[in-house]
């Protein structure tokens, strides 16, 4: 028991370390070796539990992939309106790529590993589909159609993640102070920022109570 134990907090220890190793170099631009020092083991003891670079990245794909569709049941388990579901989802999901740094990487090898589709999105945009399609169009704006809100569920997902990467990584720009605020007043919250521009495109979306 005592051996299954080191073993797990080994295995967690690793998948954290390549975590942030393929979130910031990628797959190409990260070594073993350098996982095998940030989680303070050796190379033969990381070979142990995952026999190459692509069985680590594996792991690290299947732990934030998880994290990502507990989320989407979590936020379609609600009672809320449709659109409001979908609002929640996307809010949440930029909230646990704020703070997942297993989920950033597992969002960065779903771009660069040849097996997957290039996006993250495929994790959960079938959800908001289902969500607005499961009542009434979802209480859309006869003038709004369920792709619209799906594109733009999309887009606003993919320029939360830019901006959270532009930030993590210092990007020139990223992470100062919105609308002229002062470094007291910043809020830098992709999930703040989502939030807002809901509030700002719902009443053009929303159709009459």
């Amino acid at each position: 028991m005592v051996k299954q134990e080191r073993a797990a907090r080994t295995r967690e220890a690793l998948v954290r370390a390549a975590a942030r190793e393929f979130e910031h170099t990628g797959y190409e631009g990260t070594s073993l070796g350098r996982v095998a020092r940030s989680a303070g083991i050796s190379v033969g003891a990381l070979t142990f539990h995952f026999a190459s670079k692509a069985g680590l990245a594996q792991a690290v794909r299947t732990r934030g992939d998880a994290a990502v569709r507990a989320c989407v049941a979590e936020a379609s388990a609600g009672t809320a309106p449709p659109l409001d579901t979908v609002v929640a989802l996307t809010l949440d999901l930029a909230r646990l790529l704020e703070r997942d740094e297993v989920v950033r990487a597992a969002v960065r090898l779903w771009r660069e590993l040849p097996e997957g589709d290039g996006t993250w999105s495929a994790l959960w945009l079938p959800a908001v589909a289902e969500t607005l399609a499961r009542a009434d169009r979802g209480g859309l704006d006869p003038a709004v159609s369920e792709g619209d809100v799906v594109l733009l569920a999309e887009y606003l997902l993919a320029g939360a993640e830019s901006r959270l990467w532009g930030r993590l990584h210092g990007l020139p720009g990223e992470g100062e102070g919105e609308g002229g605020q002062g470094a007291g007043e910043r809020d830098d919250s992709v999930e703040r920022h989502l939030s807002r521009l809901w509030a700002l495109v719902l009443p053009g979306l929303s159709g009459p109570s």
